[in-house]
């Protein structure tokens, strides 16, 4: 048996190197020394909403809270979308003799018109059963080959991971602040944002020669810089926000927006379960895990590897003040 020790060293090692770490490799090796899992029955009656639940990391996600015991409300953007992941997600909990307690709401995350209708039921609904919300999943992603605007005029990717996130959380904070013991949020970032730093000078990436991965992964930086802030403005409601990345995962939005990549990575990826792992680890685990922070596979990670990447509070002020004006949110 190894020790703490080497246990640490390992775990840095593969985070350092990337392909072992993100992989299915680096799942199975470090899930040996973990301390143990969410309990069975620890969400029993809470309730979580799962944004892009309708395949991949949203589904697997949905199924485990479900399976915990929460009601879990599937937010996207067409209520047909979602129908064939609530019947994959009830059948299989039905054979392990759980009632799956889902709900399904439309939404379409990076239209801020959207955003505001569907929180604006969601909160009287809750209210009207004198019901709390415990657990919000930002998951909802995009990859678009070309630069693609969102209803209001923003670069699709930052409006999606970004804009919408941020506004659902802070309008759905009517029921986050009733949740017993504090409620969580977990935005579902990617390891990409390591290769980008904080586009203060573009955050809409109306400038230069677009690129869909480099958009994508310039949003999930925001979204890992903005993290402590938002925890902290949060705090006092009673909501803690995590940021992770899920490792390299095998779902329909990889196989659709980065066909080469998982031609080559096919035989190491993990499947997504494996990646949603952490997330229902931070939406279930006790004690609740401090807020604002990085997470991969149930540890807190560095949030740069490279000098070029680092951003400095007049950076992440800046980003936060874009992010604040176009979702026309008080600044508090």
């Amino acid at each position: 048996m190894t020790d703490k020790g080497d246990d640490t060293g390992l775990d840095r090692l593969l985070d350092r190197l990337v392909v072992p770490g993100y992989s299915s490799i680096g799942y199975r090796l470090r899930r040996r020394h973990w301390a143990g899992d969410p309990a069975p029955g620890s969400l029993t009656g809470k309730r979580a909403v799962v944004t892009g639940a309708g395949g991949g990391l949203g589904e697997a996600t949905a199924l485990e809270l479900a399976r915990l015991g929460a009601v879990v409300h599937l937010v996207v953007r067409s209520e047909g979308r979602a129908r064939e992941a609530v019947d994959r997600i009830t059948a299989t909990l039905r054979d392990e003799g759980i009632e799956a307690l889902l709900e399904v709401e439309e939404c379409d995350v990076s239209d801020l018109v959207s955003v505001r209708h569907f929180a604006a039921g969601f909160v009287e609904r809750l209210a009207r059963d004198g019901s709390a919300l415990d657990v919000v999943v930002h998951n909802a992603g995009v990859l678009p080959a070309e630069r693609t605007t969102s209803a209001q005029g923003y670069e699709l990717t930052v409006a999606t991971h970004v804009l919408g996130p941020v506004l659902m959380t802070e309008l759905l904070l009517p029921a986050l602040r009733l949740a017993v013991g504090g409620a969580r949020v977990v935005l579902v970032a990617s390891g990409g944002m390591y290769t980008q730093a904080l586009p203060v000078a573009d955050p809409d990436f109306s400038r230069g020669g677009y690129r869909g991965a480099v958009a994508y992964a310039r949003s999930k930086r925001m979204q890992v810089e903005l993290a402590p802030l938002l925890n902290e403005r949060w705090s006092a409601d009673g909501t803690a926000v995590h940021a992770m990345h899920p490792g390299w995962a095998d779902t329909p939005g990889v196989a659709s927006a980065l066909p080469a990549f998982r031609l080559v990575t096919r035989v190491v990826l993990r499947d997504p379960a494996a990646g949603a792992d952490t997330i229902t680890w931070l939406a279930a685990t006790e004690p609740p895990p401090e807020g604002g922070h990085f997470w991969h596979d149930r540890e807190i990670r560095p949030t740069n590897y490279r000098s070029t990447t680092v951003a400095t509070p007049a950076d992440v002020a800046a980003i936060w003040k874009w992010v604040r004006e176009a979702t026309a949110l008080d600044p508090r």
